[in-house]
C-alpha cells in the first residue's frame, strides 16, 4: 500500500471512527429513558409488594426494548473497534513498509527513493531474509539489493531465483478468497519482530480485509513440531516451494 494511500484510508477511518462514537452516545441517551422506566416499575412493584399481571406485562416490554437497545449499541461498538483495528493494522504497516521503502530509519534522514520489498536468500533455499531491490539487469537477469539489517553495507547481486517479490496488495476475503492462502497450506512467513522468513503452516487465513494471518512457524522444540499460532500480516506471507517436513 502506498504511504499517501495509507494516510488517505486513516483518516477515512478516523473520520467514520468519530461517527460511531457519536452514535455510540446517542443510542445510550435513546435507551436510558427505559431503563430508567424498568427502575421505577421495580420500586412501584416493591412499594406495593406484589406482582400484577400488569407489571408483569410492562416488565416484559420494558426488558426486551432495552435487550434490543444493548444489541443496537453492541453492533456499534463492534464496528468501532473493527475501526481502531484496521487503523492499527495500517500504521504498522505504513511504518514498516516506509522502513522497506527506505523513507527513513532510526539513524539517517529520509531518502527521496521507494524501493520494492522482496525476500532474498545468500544460501540455498533454507534462509530468506527481507531485503529491498536497487536495480535489476535486463542484461544478466539479476539483481542488485540490500538487506534491510544491513543497510549501507555490503550490496549484493543475486540471480531471480534467488528472490522473491512481496505482494503489493492486499487480498479482501470477502470478495477475493480464493487470493488467500488456506489452512494448512505451505507458507514462508517473516517471523514476528525479525526480518528473516521461515517456513509455516497456515493456521487461519484472513477473515477480513484488515486482519493478519494465523501462522505455525516449524520449530522443533514442540512436540509436534510447530510453534503456537502467530499473527503475521498478509504482505509477509508468500508461497513456499518446498516440501513440508515430515
Amino acid at each position: 500500500m502506498a504511504l499517501v494511500s495509507a494516510d488517505s484510508r486513516i483518516a477515512e477511518l478516523l473520520t467514520e471512527l468519530h461517527q460511531l462514537i457519536k452514535q455510540t452516545q446517542e443510542e445510550r441517551s435513546r435507551s436510558e429513558h427505559n431503563l430508567v422506566n424498568i427502575q421505577k416499575t421495580h420500586e412501584r412493584m416493591q412499594t406495593e409488594n406484589k406482582i400484577s399481571p400488569y407489571y408483569r406485562t410492562k416488565l416484559r416490554g420494558l426488558y426486551t426494548t432495552a435487550k434490543a437497545d444493548a444489541e443496537a449499541e453492541c453492533n456499534i461498538l463492534r464496528k468501532a473497534l473493527d475501526k481502531i483495528a484496521e487503523i492499527k493494522s495500517l500504521l504498522e504497516e505504513r511504518r514498516i513498509a516506509a522502513k522497506i521503502a527506505g523513507l527513513y530509519n532510526d539513524s539517517e534522514p529520509p531518502r527521496k527513493t521507494m524501493r520494492r520489498g522482496v525476500l532474498m536468500t545468500l544460501d540455498g533455499d533454507e534462509q530468506w531474509i527481507l531485503a529491498e531491490v536497487v536495480s535489476y539487469s535486463h542484461a544478466t537477469n539479476k539483481y542488485e539489493v540490500d538487506d534491510i539489517d544491513e543497510e549501507g553495507k555490503e550490496r549484493h547481486t543475486l540471480s531471480r531465483r534467488r528472490v522473491i517479490p512481496l505482494p503489493q496488495w492486499k487480498a479482501n476475503p470477502e470478495t477475493d478468497p480464493e487470493a488467500l492462502f488456506q489452512k494448512e497450506q505451505l507458507v514462508l512467513a517473516l517471523y514476528p519482530q525479525t526480518t528473516c522468513f521461515y517456513r509455516a503452516l497456515i493456521h487461519a487465513p484472513p477473515q477480513r480485509p484488515q486482519d493478519d494471518y494465523s501462522v505455525l512457524f516449524e520449530d522443533t522444540s514442540y512436540a509436534d513440531g510447530y510453534s503456537p499460532p502467530l499473527n503475521v500480516a498478509q504482505r509477509y506471507v508468500v508461497a513456499c516451494k518446498e516440501p513440508k517436513k515430515k
